[in-house]
């Protein structure tokens, strides 16, 4: 019987290239963008009047700010860590090394958690949008026509846009999963094979050994009487 996990076993993965070329795609692909946030994260905290990430209350419609200097370092502390962690998967992928991969798919595996708890409080707590809606700051566009809409039609919208993304999410997780099934598939084969030449090796003597092997005398001769 097939279990389930070798059922969707799979070597290729999106555009038909191998689950190793999809891993360092994707792997390199979450570098540049976390790459991306935390330059922008260290120029703003290098010239915060530049970049007004200190919103007022009256800016915000709240009494609390929205990102102040200590969130701005665990945002960048947390961004490096994804960057080391998405670089352990590219490595890992390239030189087939499955155990640098674990990291990278961990951390897959706790943001399609995070987005399933999103979904979930939106379908328990459906005026959660109308609240978060109302603590978007004045001039954000369109705010005014997405409160007025229908709460249902906007429980149903933000379900379809989530059940896209936990899909696709779900998509990226297999491939990564594949590709370290596929590097530890290789590398258990490449140490069965090492192991067994070696033992071949040690049982077997040395060519030249054997060669230098003296031969056997020949019986002695039969003497009739």
């Amino acid at each position: 019987m097939i279990s389930p996990w070798d059922r969707w076993y799979t070597t290729s993965c999106c555009l038909c290239c191998h689950v190793r070329t999809g891993t360092i795609i994707l792997g390199i692909w979450y570098m540049l963008i976390n790459a991306v946030v935390l330059l922008i994260l260290l120029s703003a905290l290098n010239d915060p009047v530049q970049y007004h990430y200190h919103l007022t209350s009256s800016e915000l419609g709240t009494d609390l700010d929205v990102m102040d200097d200590a969130n701005m370092c665990i945002a960048a502390a947390i961004s490096l860590l994804m960057i080391l962690i998405c670089g352990m998967a590219t490595y890992g992928a390239y030189k087939q090394h499955a155990a640098w991969i674990i990291p990278f798919f961990c951390y897959q595996i706790f943001d399609f958690a995070l987005n399933t708890l999103v979904a979930i409080s939106v379908v328990v707590y459906p005026n959660t949008i109308q609240d978060y809606l109302q603590q978007l700051p004045g001039t954000f566009p369109y705010k005014e026509d997405l409160m007025s809409t229908n709460n249902m039609c906007l429980v149903l919208a933000v379900l379809l846009f989530v059940g896209c993304i936990l899909a696709f999410k779900a998509y990226l997780i297999a491939c990564v999963w594949n590709c370290y099934r596929y590097v530890s598939g290789r590398t258990t084969t490449e140490v069965l094979v090492y192991v067994t030449t070696n033992d071949t090796t040690v049982l077997l003597p040395p060519y030249e050994e054997a060669i230098a092997i003296p031969p056997k005398d020949p019986p002695p001769q039969y003497v009739s009487a």
